[in-house]
């Protein structure tokens, strides 16, 4: 890859190794909180992150090596990528109180599935014919898209709540005993709710 791809991809690599590494600070960070989810969503989600950052990474720095055809490890972390979400959605299958459990995974599910897709997809037309401009910028794109994913699911670790798009309108849609209910329990001084005053109201 020479010129403005080049710049590109060397870009995204810098950008993903650097987010990797907060990642691990973020991950820390998380283990100090109070947690709103079971144990087996949040290492699904913190494997999602990482593994998004490792797709970003890794493609990019294979592609920058002179001779690579990108398409090859574009290919292998698609199938990866898509292989770690089937075993997600099978172990959210097995959470006890699984529609409450499962619904805030449903979206993450998609994205992932459809992010890993187009990469699979435009990774085989890469090597079918490697001087396809269009597929080498669809795969940037998704690239790009991975990282923005692996945020998401960082910011979603040491916030501690979901960050999905469903989720964030239905808090800003009017929910706001919902909104509260999360501000109360995620502040460090929330305590029970105070009893009557000394005159009885």
């Amino acid at each position: 890859m020479l010129g403005d791809y080049r710049d590109l991809f060397v870009t995204i690599a810098t950008a993903a190794a650097t987010l990797t590494g907060l990642l691990f600070v973020a991950m820390s960070v998380a283990e100090t909180h109070t947690t709103a989810h079971p144990p087996l969503v949040r290492e699904f989600r913190a494997a999602a992150s990482l593994l998004a950052f490792i797709n970003a990474f890794t493609v990019s720095l294979f592609g920058l090596v002179p001779g690579n055809d990108i398409g090859y490890p574009a290919i292998v972390l698609g199938v990866s990528g898509v292989a770690f979400t089937a075993a997600g959605v099978r172990t959210t299958l097995v959470l006890h109180n699984a529609r409450r459990r499962q619904r805030p995974q449903v979206i993450l599910f998609a994205v992932l599935l459809i992010t890993f897709g187009v990469e699979l997809a435009y990774g085989i037309a890469l090597v079918v014919d490697r001087h396809s401009t269009g597929a080498l910028d669809i795969i940037g794109d998704v690239l790009i898209v991975s990282l923005l994913i692996g945020i998401a699911r960082a910011w979603e670790l040491v916030g501690n709540w979901d960050t999905g798009l469903v989720s964030s309108i239905a808090l800003i849609s009017g929910h706001r005993d919902r909104l509260q209910g999360l501000i109360d329990e995620k502040s460090p001084t929330a305590g029970p709710a105070a009893g009557p005053d000394a005159d009885g109201h």
